[in-house]
């Protein structure tokens, strides 16, 4: 997919932010929307259907993790990445936005460059138009589709977020093996894009939640495994 076709919507309050990181990333080649609060966010990201969407956590009339949770679950935005741009850092804060479905977190102040870094390794998760559709694969009851990024589980479709999507795909790509948390970071997330040390964690959590208990075992000081 061509720069110019990526579409990249920037949420936040405040105009320098806005009008700082808009200039960059339409410097980079990316097509770039902007919205002033969660409620224009939501609105926008309906209409403009981006391909990722830096939002901010604390704006006026809707915050950030209520306008994530809407764009979860409106249609056609499902796999849309969605990363967290804030200037609060605490713990609590970073669960809350990957409990709402988003796929990063960045805290302020960050320099330009760094973004534009950042950005682009969450982008290169997206998959190419051209790319095939035959991974679709089964393991026990469940079915993994990973052109649609749709799972089946015991004949029930869900449509995960793409983290989640992508967690359960690597761990049910080798049932029984144990992956190192490590491990998991870098295939999930990417060596380049910087994550709290819970963010496994939350995961699995949702996870255990849509799929079953049973499914995730905890390896204590070394990582996950998933088990039929």
């Amino acid at each position: 997919m061509k720069k110019k076709d990526i579409r990249i919507l920037l949420v936040d309050d405040e105009p320098d932010i806005l009008e700082i990181l808009s200039y960059n990333l339409s410097a980079e080649g990316y097509t770039v929307f902007t919205a002033k609060n969660g409620a224009d966010g939501v609105d926008k990201a309906k209409k403009k259907l981006p391909h990722l969407i830096i939002l901010d956590v604390m704006m006026p009339e809707m915050d950030g993790i209520e306008a994530c949770e809407i764009i979860r679950g409106t249609k056609g935005l499902e796999n849309t990445i969605i990363t967290f741009l804030t200037a609060r850092g605490e713990d609590y804060s970073q669960v809350a936005g990957f409990d709402a479905g988003a796929d990063d977190y960045i805290t302020k102040p960050v320099k330009p460059k760094v973004l534009v870094s950042k950005i682009k390794a969450l982008l290169r998760r997206l998959k190419d138009d051209n790319s095939s559709n035959e991974d679709i694969v089964q393991v026990g009851n469940i079915i993994i589709n990973r052109e649609e990024y749709k799972i089946v589980n015991n004949g029930e479709e869900l449509v995960l977020p793409r983290k989640e999507f992508e967690l359960l795909s690597l761990l049910t790509s080798k049932p029984n093996k144990v992956f190192k948390r490590e491990v998991i970071l870098d295939r999930v997330w990417g060596n380049e894009v910087v994550v709290g040390g819970r963010t496994i964690d939350v995961h699995i959590r949702k996870l255990r939640e849509k799929i079953g208990e049973d499914h995730f075992k905890t390896i204590k000081g070394v990582g996950y495994k998933f088990v039929l």
